[in-house]
């Protein structure tokens, strides 16, 4: 025990070394200790932050102390307990557009349950025309990738921009030419995520104004994003921002928002109407009014009792510091993509892929890569969580609900794709071990660990000393 602390003092020494930065972040290891103490009492190695969150203790004492003290009705009245609902819906939309730095003249928030209910929102309602185009990258979560089904059903053309490996990006030049084949003057949508999902490739947000200029609107898919990065919408204008909070502090779960520009959300029809959405409807005359955004888009009764926790969580990201969390999660990817990436069997092979940037340029905290044995076959990911699982370490595996990214990164062609899918048996229905089965010995899916705002070094060490045991 005693050779294992010099071991683990010595190697914090060097870490501090390469990472000196590092220490600006101590506050957070204080934070830990108070806040999340629950991680280190029950042994828990959290390795999954961008799947979700890590809420603080104090964010729960405070939300409760509040439904405790006041009393809360439907906002859709004006009775005392309804202006008290609505009091703190308000409060927390202006918190929120605070935290992005957007003005209320430009942005509006609207509630959803998620980032994938603000993209359902924004897929429904949006104008696609017969001759208008959807743009977006191979490296799109499947909710955004699901747009394409609406863009599909109004006649609008679908193209993917493809990335490549081994870095996982977008090549400029063939992002320019797909932007200049968005017919002027029709209703063109470009989406692509600010950080994947997959590979934690940042994607320039230079491509925001690019776009823009050729006369594109730009959805730009922050959930990966926000958690660690500051996103200043003064400096950056996308036209839709779709936000998950659970993925930034934990809690509340169920609740997200899609960020919209007034001047485009003007553009968007929705399909039906609900409770809440429209100033009259009538049933003998078979009309209805939609009211202003936010209202137009937020169907049926809010959830008014959990909003209020949003301004708590983002008040507490706040005060950790967003610059202070980014530096923290850079500092320990990279240790922990050193280290792995330099893991060998006896036998001299490597035991990890990597999927994306083998450094911290460009790059967020998550790592997607797969384990091989020493005669270079894959070992199935699913057996790599139960394997971690057992150490209490909490992976994530599976494709991640990015497919592009993951048919490029794992070299499962596109002939292999259409022979499996045109299957008789497969018309209606592919389970993924069938699906598994099509690809053959090919990886169906990799690991992802990602480190997060409370990760701290003895969690990327627990990480680096079960990956090393997989050599043995």
């Amino acid at each position: 025990m005693w050779f294992n602390l010099l071991m683990t003092n010595d190697r914090y020494s060097t870490f501090l070394q390469q990472f000196p930065e590092f220490t600006e972040t101590i506050l957070i290891d204080d934070l830990r200790a108070k806040e999340f103490s629950r991680l280190d009492r029950n042994h828990q190695v959290y390795l999954d932050y961008t799947g979700g969150g890590i809420y603080s203790e104090s964010q729960i004492l405070l939300h409760q102390q509040m439904l405790l003290e006041d009393v809360f009705g439907n906002p859709h009245s004006s009775n005392p307990t309804s202006s008290v609902s609505t009091m703190w819906v308000e409060k927390t939309r202006q918190a929120i557009l605070n935290f992005f730095n957007a003005s209320p003249d430009e942005y509006v928030v609207i509630f959803t349950q998620n980032a994938s209910g603000a993209l359902k929102l924004v897929g429904e309602s949006y104008p696609f025309g017969s001759e208008c185009s959807y743009l977006l990258t191979y490296d799109n979560h499947n909710s955004v990738n699901g747009i394409r089904e609406y863009a599909q059903a109004k006649g609008a053309t679908v193209r993917y921009l493809p990335v490549f490996p081994p870095e996982m990006r977008v090549g400029e030049e063939k992002l320019e030419e797909y932007l200049k084949q968005g017919k002027v003057g029709c209703h063109n949508l470009f989406a692509y995520p600010a950080q994947s999902n997959f590979s934690s490739v940042q994607h320039p947000l230079e491509w925001i104004g690019k776009a823009q200029a050729e006369g594109w609107d730009v959805l730009l898919d922050a959930a990966a994003f926000a958690p660690t990065n500051r996103l200043d919408l003064t400096k950056w204008h996308p036209d839709f921002v779709p936000i998950s909070f659970y993925k930034m502090f934990g809690y509340p779960t169920g609740i997200g928002a899609l960020i919209a520009r007034r001047s485009v959300l003007s553009k968007l029809h929705r399909p039906w109407f609900a409770g809440g959405t429209i100033t009259v409807a009538s049933v003998q005359a078979k009309k209805h009014y939609l009211a202003d955004a936010p209202a137009a888009f937020e169907d049926g009764t809010l959830d008014y009792l959990n909003i209020p926790a949003v301004m708590i969580g983002l008040e507490f990201l706040d005060r950790v510091g967003m610059e202070r969390i980014h530096t923290r999660v850079k500092c320990l990817t990279g240790w922990l993509l050193d280290n792995l990436e330099q893991m060998k069997h006896q036998n001299g092979k490597p035991l990890v892929r990597i999927y994306g940037p083998l450094n911290t340029d460009r790059r967020g905290g998550a790592i997607a890569l797969n384990f091989f044995d020493p005669k270079g076959n894959v070992i199935d990911h699913r057996w790599i969580e139960a394997k971690a699982n057992e150490k209490n370490i909490s992976l994530r595996t599976g494709c991640f609900c990015n497919p592009g990214a993951g048919e490029v990164a794992l070299e499962i062609s596109p002939s292999e794709l259409i022979t499996c899918f045109g299957r008789p048996d497969h018309e209606q229905r592919l389970t993924y071990d069938e699906f598994r089965l099509c690809i053959n010995h090919k990886a169906s899916g990799a690991v992802r660990i990602s480190v997060g705002m409370m990760s701290n070094f003895a969690d990327i060490e627990a990480m680096i000393q079960f990956a090393s045991s997989l050599t043995q």
